[in-house]
């Protein structure tokens, strides 16, 4: 077997994602020629063969399926080197793009990041606002430096800091419900009565969070719309007890939390990606982040 080079692993991998060779020269701004000449010299150097060419559109043999699952590593490994030495050719980083989820209290994070950038003049925050599932859509796409929100911690991709948890709770305005608003309310009993939920800015929605299927809805983008939305009687709905805590305590909401609607508990954390390289400024955020940490879960 004669060593393959890396011009050789990215047509292959272009084959497979776009699913011929035309699609694939198109991809990389190649001939048709070079690409499939590329592909054959693959084959022959491995002694294998990578596609399976009867039909009417290549397919991968068991032989390249397997060798593709190694090679999409090289070429993440490859993109990750090539990222690492722009953030070196360019020293510091011109700017950091950064999102606040909305389970994060706005107050917290804009006071976070205030803390370090208003000492960090070279660099411009690229601040963005995401719901539901788009903060972790964005990061895992890499069009965000950090993210300020809830993640799953088993993806071994990402990283994180801890910043404590907050608790979001089923409200309505007093006068809202046609019965009394006790804590054995059902979801049968509410399917028949307006929810507001907020628009998942995830362009890949995966989860439903606290919908009771059926019942009629009303989508806002954020909390603060949520909130006159539900102070109005208009609908009701989960909203973080950060922000209605005053409102619970001077009754103009009120809690249905029970046993079929118990609240939830979300960790908000600050996350990146852990297989990725990051520039001098992104760590001294993260140190930054990681030093006033103690303080926000004590909120």
């Amino acid at each position: 077997m004669q060593n393959f080079t890396l011009q050789e692993i990215q047509c292959f991998d272009a084959v497979v994602r776009e699913g011929g060779f035309q699609a694939a020269a198109a991809l990389l701004n190649r001939s048709h020629a070079a690409v499939f000449a590329a592909i054959a010299k693959l084959e022959d150097n491995l002694g294998v063969a990578l596609f399976d060419r009867t039909g009417y559109r290549v397919a991968l043999t068991d032989a390249g399926r397997s060798f593709h699952r190694k090679a999409q590593s090289l070429i993440g490994e490859m993109e990750a080197l090539q990222l690492h030495a722009r953030q070196l050719a360019m020293g510091e980083e011109t700017h950091l793009r950064v999102i606040l989820g909305d389970a994060c209290p706005l107050n917290d994070g804009l006071q976070l990041l205030s803390g370090f950038f208003a000492n960090c003049h070279t660099t411009r925050l690229d601040l963005h606002f995401e719901t539901i599932g788009g903060p972790c859509e964005r990061l895992l796409e890499d069009e965000a430096d950090l993210i300020l929100h809830w993640i799953d911690k088993s993806d071994s991709r990402l990283e994180w800091i801890d910043l404590g948890t907050h608790s979001f709770v089923p409200v309505v305005a007093p006068g809202f419900l046609p019965f009394a608003p006790t804590g054995s309310i059902t979801p049968e009993q509410m399917r028949g009565l307006t929810q507001c939920i907020i628009r998942d800015t995830a362009r890949v929605p995966k989860l439903n969070y606290y919908i009771v299927e059926g019942a009629p809805q009303c989508t806002v983008a954020d909390h603060p719309m949520r909130r006159e939305v539900i102070l109005r009687g208009i609908a009701w709905g989960h909203l973080p007890h950060f922000m209605i805590e005053e409102d619970l305590r001077d009754g103009r909401l009120l809690s249905i939390t029970g046993e079929y609607f118990p609240g939830v508990e979300v960790a908000l954390v600050a996350a990146r990606r852990r297989d990725r390289p990051h520039g001098p400024i992104a760590n001294r955020l993260w140190d930054h982040i990681g030093a006033c940490a103690p303080d926000l879960q004590k909120r």
